[in-house]
Parts: structure tokens; sequence; C-alpha cells
């Protein structure tokens, strides 16, 4: 399960070589930093801490054929400010919208999409490089828990080949099926929540390459409590999406697969079907796919194998991405795993081949190397890119590719 990493070689590994030299390189005195100390107000210094990498992040991305741009967050920013770096746990929740902090991650990385030459960055926590663990915030008296030095090393060089325009891997395609985009859709509220909006993960198609779309606002039901768009906005979210779709890619798909985390309305489900007609794609599977309160157990020691699936009825169903591994003859978790709840709307493909096409997007994950991701891409890209947009203004510029916001 801790495979050794092999270097990054054009001889071995990802095939390609990693340039770091003093040209490419810009230092922050850690006077400026210091200074932070004697701040009162945490948001003043994640705004102060943004903006003194941004003109620096300028500075390389303008004079320099750098690729990918990779932020070193010193230990004594990580110590003045309030909230910690946003977490890419591949279990992190929508949240409330109650955050009362800025986000230090999540700032940088919508104010770095203003660069006149945008470029992906990639920020790097001291412990990757140093293997010395950083106490817990809310628990000082313990330590977060630390991955090996190949994890490390996997993930970070996985990740910047991955926004380097690289393909780490890919889903192999069925010949026999129809070409598909998979959409992913998440809401989130604005910085000063004022207001529900919508965000839209990537189009992805097989090779993870895809768009990034801002929808309109969203409504909360009285029924459901679940935040639901109105018929015309969900049918110019899908439509804008697949219009930016084929800009970038020069074709449509043959079949549009729509992950989602609250159940479908009538007007939604409406809007969705009318704008795959406007563009011709023909067939359409919408899915809700969310977190499960169902939890299944089987005899002996470990949880159900990941790729357990469960019909319940003809339209809702459990399927486990986490669980038990025959090839590793174990669970590679520390936790009981759960389940994810899918539920058929309006699907052409049946609820098992629907389930497969999950399981393989839980594997899409460019961020890091784990194999037995919980969410599916699409839905995991959506709530990320919700927590970045939310610090960009109206009218504000947004990047159409994942690798910004991962």
């Amino acid at each position: 399960m801790f495979p050794k990493f092999p270097g990054f070689t054009e001889d071995s590994g990802f095939h390609a070589s990693l340039v770091v030299e003093s040209r490419l390189q810009r230092s922050i005195p850690p006077r400026e930093f210091e200074k932070f100390r004697t701040y009162t107000s945490p948001n003043q210094v994640v705004v102060e801490a943004v903006q003194l990498f941004f003109a620096e992040l300028e500075y390389l991305s303008e004079n320099t054929p750098a690729e990918v741009l990779l932020v070193c967050v010193p230990d004594v920013l990580l110590e003045v400010m309030s909230a910690e770096l946003a977490p890419e746990s591949e279990d992190e929740d929508d949240g409330d919208g109650r955050e009362a902090a800025l986000d230090f991650h999540h700032l940088l990385k919508a104010k770095c999409m203003e660069l006149r030459k945008a470029l992906p960055i990639q920020i790097v926590l001291p412990e990757t490089y140093t293997g010395k663990a950083r106490r817990r915030k809310t628990r000082p008296d313990r330590f977060r828990r630390l991955q090996d030095e190949a994890t490390r090393a996997w993930n970070i060089h996985t990740a910047i080949y991955y926004k380097a325009n690289g393909v780490p891997w890919r889903m192999l395609r069925d010949s026999t099926q129809l070409t598909t985009c998979f959409v992913g859709v998440s809401f989130y509220k604005t910085l000063d929540e004022s207001a529900l909006r919508t965000s839209i993960a990537q189009v992805f198609n097989e090779r993870g390459e895809g768009v990034i779309v801002r929808g309109g606002a969203a409504q909360v039901s009285r029924d459901d409590r679940q935040p639901h768009l109105s018929g015309e906005d969900a049918f110019r979210l899908l439509d804008d999406a697949l219009e930016r779709y084929r800009q970038e890619h020069r074709n449509l798909p043959a079949r549009i697969a729509m992950h989602k985390t609250s159940r479908y309305t009538d007007a939604e489900r409406d809007g969705f079907l009318q704008a795959a007609n406007a563009k011709h794609v023909t067939s359409i599977d919408l899915t809700v796919v969310d977190r499960s309160l169902t939890r299944l157990f089987r005899a002996g020691r470990y949880p159900p194998l990941r790729g357990t699936f469960l019909n319940l009825d003809e339209k809702s169903h459990r399927l486990y991405t986490r669980g038990g591994v025959d090839f590793f003859s174990t669970y590679p978790g520390l936790y009981v795993p759960r389940s994810l709840e899918l539920l058929c709307d309006t699907c052409e493909q049946t609820p098992r081949y629907l389930a497969q096409e999950i399981l393989a997007l839980t594997k899409m994950n460019w961020n890091n190397t784990q194999f037995d991701g919980f969410s599916p891409i699409t839905v995991r890209a959506a709530r990320q890119v919700g927590h970045i947009l939310k610090y960009v203004g109206e009218g504000g510029r947004i990047q159409p590719r994942y690798s910004y916001y991962m």
C-alpha cells in the first residue's frame, strides 16, 4: 500500500523533469512574517500574507517560463494565523456558511486567478518537506498525523504534474459506450452570506480535462431545506457548461452523467434536460450522490469490500467506495467506512453501470495518489470550487481549469 517513490526524472516515474533553478525562485524576508505576531486581527494577517505572496507570484508568472507556482508557507505564518490552511481531505464537508475567519488557502487561490499570466499554484506546508508533524490547532497536546515520506512525495509530485497539464492516469474507456462527460453540481454561500449561489465543477471527460462554470443564485426549498435552481437557471448552468466544454475541446460529448448532492426538482430536471437537447446531447443520466447513514456489515473483522453495491429498490442504491480490499487482504482505513447513497432520478444506464462509473471517479483525484477516495471527483471538485469561488467577487475573473482550485 506504500510503494517506493521512483523519483521525478525523464527516465522513470512520471518521465518528466522538475526544473527548480535560482532564477525561478523568489524569497520573502522573515521579518515580513514576524511582524504579523503583533497583529490583533486574524483576517488582517491572512489578507496581508496573501498580498505578500501574490506580489512575488506575479513577478514569477510574468518573468519566468514557470508552469506551476509553488508556495512554501513558513512555520511562523502558520503559528499566527487563527485558522489552519483549508484541508484537502477527501471527506471535506460543504460547511454551513458560518465561517468567521478568512481562509488563507482559499483566498490565495482566488487572488492568483487575477494574475495577468495566470498559473496554477501548489501550496506546500513545512511538514511536507521537513517530515516534522505540526501540533493540532484545537488540541496542542497532539500532533497532526503525518504520511510516510514516499506517500508525501507521490502526492505532491502527482499534483504538480497534473497542474503542469500532465495526465497522471485516466479512466479506462469502454469503446462500446458513448463518449461521456461527468458534471458535478454543488452549492455555496457568498462570503458575506448574503446570497446562496451554485457552483459547477469541471465537466470532466475521461482524461480528467474539463471546465469550470459559475452559475446563478439558488433558493432553499421549504420542502426539503435543500438549495435548488429554477428551471431557467438550471438550463443556463448546463448550457453554459457545455458551450465552454465545446470551446475547450472543440466537440461535445455524446452523453452527460450529472451528479448532484440534493434531489432534483421538476424545474431542475426540465432545465437540465432542455439544455442537453439544445446541444443535441441525446443521452443524459441525472443521479443524486450523497453520503448515506446506512452501514452494512459482514462476517469477520473487516467492513464490506470496496465496490459493494446494494439495491434497495428501483431508484435507491448504496455503494461502498471505501472498505476492505481483497488485493491487500485488509481495510486501509482508520474508521468504520460509510456508504454513498445513489438515487437514480432520470437514468438511461443501469444502476450497476452508474455505480461502476462512480467507483472509477473516486480514483480521479490528482491531488493525491489515494486509490480509494470516498467521493467521486465530480462531487469533491464541485465542493472545492465552491470554497474558492466564494472569495471571487461578482464579475471577478475565474479560471476554467480544475487545477486552479485543487
